[in-house]
């Protein structure tokens, strides 16, 4: 054997994931896809539907038990966020309609509107910039003519 060659060892590759329905203690349910993590506990991996008994639905997907990834979470008071999800947070592009059917849509960052959006109001009135959370300074109106 050559002097040159190291031993290589084989890099362990995490088993696919399982498709199933999980029950949690709480009543919530899980229906998608799960990995059982080393002391034998599941954790959600891939894509899947997470229920809370409260009537909140996330379906979405999943990476190391975490909504991560592109999903869509439906809140029982009937507002609902659609895009981007890091570590359970909305991160990313999305976009927030509330039960009123007002909308905001653009940069999202640590559950907060944050960055260039757009939020449309009750009435259709379109109004974009720069968010900062609860604050928008130097809003723009978008003034649609038909």
């Amino acid at each position: 054997m050559p002097a040159d060659k190291k031993d290589k060892k084989k890099e362990e590759v995490p088993p696919p994931p399982t498709k199933g329905v999980y029950i949690f203690p709480n009543g919530d349910k899980y229906d998608g896809e799960y990995q059982h993590g080393s002391d034998g506990s599941l954790e959600r991996n891939g894509y899947g539907v997470h229920t809370t008994t409260e009537g909140a639905v996330y379906e979405g997907e999943w990476k190391g038990d975490k909504m991560n990834g592109r999903g869509k979470l439906a809140h029982p008071s009937g507002a609902l966020y659609e895009g981007e999800f890091v570590n359970n947070q909305f991160h990313g592009q999305g976009k927030y309609t509330w039960k009123n059917n007002s909308f905001y849509e653009g940069q999202f960052k640590e559950n907060k509107m944050e960055g260039t959006g757009q939020f449309t109001d009750t009435e259709g009135q379109m109004w974009t910039g720069t968010f900062r959370y609860k604050a928008a300074p130097g809003l723009r109106f978008e003034l649609k003519m038909n």
